[in-house]
C-alpha cells in the first residue's frame, strides 16, 4: 500500500491552499528525500495562487518555495547524510516529504532552529544580494527600508546594520516600530502617522539607498529623498502597484535603479546565490543576524497564515509547521 503524506494543495486559480493528502514521493537516484518540518510563506505564494506570479504553476499544485527539515536519504557524493538538518529551496515545500536535487539543500548551523531556517533563504538572500551585489552599500551610508517590519524588510534592516549603514526603517504602527528598532534601525518612521514621507526622509538628511518591497506612493516618496548618486532597489510591490519613478530625476541626480528578482539568480548566477547564502549562515553563526518567525502555525491553520500575509498583519515571517 502506498504511504500517504500530508500536504497543502492549491486546487484552482484564486483559491487559498487547504490541507490534503497525497502519495509519498519516490526519490530518483540523483534526488534527496527530505522530511519537511516547516515551510515559510512568501508574498510570491499569494501571487502563485492567483496565477499572477512570473513563474506559473499548473493547478493543482503544492505551495511553498522554501522550508527546512531532515534528510531521509541522499545520493552518494552529494555531501548530505541521513539525519542532517537542511534548508530547502524548491517549489512545493508544504509537504511532509519532498524529493529534490542536492543543490536545493543547504546544511544549517547547529544553533539555527528549523523554524528560523524555514524562512531564512529567500528573505535574507534577497536583502543580501540587493544591498551587497546591486547597491554596493558602504559603511556610513544611509539606508531607508520600506515595509521594514515585513518578512524581507526586517532582514534588510538587520543586514544593512551589519554592513555598517545607518538604517532608517519605515513601518506602520508603534508595535512594528519597536520591532524594527530591535532589529537595528537607528531611526524609525511610522508610515501611518507620516503625511509626507519624502519630507520626513529629507529632514533626516536624505538617503543613499532605498530598499523598496512596497512600491506604490511609498516608493515614489522615498525615491524623491535620494541623494545624488543614490541607488533605488526594486524588491516588490506589496502596496499594490509599481512606483512611478521619474527617470528625468534619475538622470539628473545620477541615481541607479536596480531590480532584484532573487529567484532568477538560480539561473542568472547560481554561484553568487549560494555564496551569498553561505555568508549569511556565517553571519548568523557570528551572532550578527537574528531571524524572527513572526507567526508559527500548524498546517491545519494554513488559511490563517495566508490571511496574515495578504492583509499585511504579520511581523517577520509566517512559518507553517508540518
Amino acid at each position: 500500500m502506498t504511504q500517504q503524506i500530508r500536504i497543502a494543495l492549491v486546487e484552482s486559480q484564486g483559491r487559498d491552499p487547504r490541507p490534503a493528502t497525497a502519495a509519498s514521493p519516490r526519490p530518483g537516484p540523483d534526488q534527496v528525500l527530505v522530511r519537511m518540518r516547516a515551510a515559510a510563506l512568501n508574498f510570491a505564494d499569494l501571487l502563485k495562487a492567483k496565477g499572477q506570479y512570473q513563474e506559473k504553476a499548473a493547478f493543482p499544485f503544492v505551495p511553498g518555495l522554501e522550508g527546512s527539515g531532515e534528510v531521509v536519504s541522499a545520493p552518494e557524493g552529494s555531501g548530505l547524510a541521513p539525519g542532517q538538518r537542511v534548508a530547502v529551496l524548491w517549489p512545493g515545500t508544504m509537504a511532509e516529504l519532498v524529493a529534490v536535487p542536492p543543490l536545493a539543500c543547504l546544511p544549517i548551523p547547529d544553533a539555527m532552529s528549523l523554524e528560523q531556517a524555514a524562512g531564512f533563504q529567500i528573505a535574507y538572500g534577497t536583502s543580501h544580494l540587493a544591498l551587497d551585489d546591486r547597491a554596493r552599500l558602504r559603511p556610513g551610508e544611509v539606508l531607508a527600508v520600506l515595509g521594514a517590519a515585513g518578512g524581507v524588510g526586517l532582514t534588510a534592516v538587520e543586514i544593512g546594520r551589519a554592513m555598517g549603514a545607518r538604517v532608517i526603517a519605515v513601518a506602520r504602527g508603534p508595535e512594528r516600530l519597536e520591532v524594527v528598532r530591535a532589529a537595528g534601525a537607528e531611526e524609525a518612521i511610522d508610515s501611518a502617522a507620516c503625511p509626507d514621507l519624502k519630507a520626513a526622509l529629507r529632514e533626516r538628511g536624505g538617503v543613499d539607498v532605498v530598499y523598496d518591497p512596497v512600491g506604490d506612493s511609498a516608493g515614489e516618496a522615498a525615491f524623491g529623498a535620494l541623494r545624488p548618486g543614490g541607488r533605488f532597489l526594486v524588491i516588490g510591490f506589496a502596496g499594490g502597484r509599481p512606483p512611478a519613478l521619474p527617470l528625468n530625476h534619475a538622470l539628473v541626480k545620477n541615481i541607479a535603479i536596480h531590480g532584484l528578482y532573487w529567484g532568477a539568480y538560480q539561473q542568472l548566477d547560481p554561484d553568487a546565490l549560494r555564496g551569498s547564502l553561505r555568508r549569511l549562515f556565517a553571519m548568523f553563526e557570528a551572532g550578527s543576524l537574528h531571524p524572527v518567525a513572526g507567526h508559527s502555525l500548524p498546517l491545519d491553520r494554513l488559511a490563517e497564515g495566508y490571511a496574515l500575509l495578504r492583509e499585511r498583519r504579520s511581523v517577520g515571517k509566517v512559518v507553517i509547521t508540518i
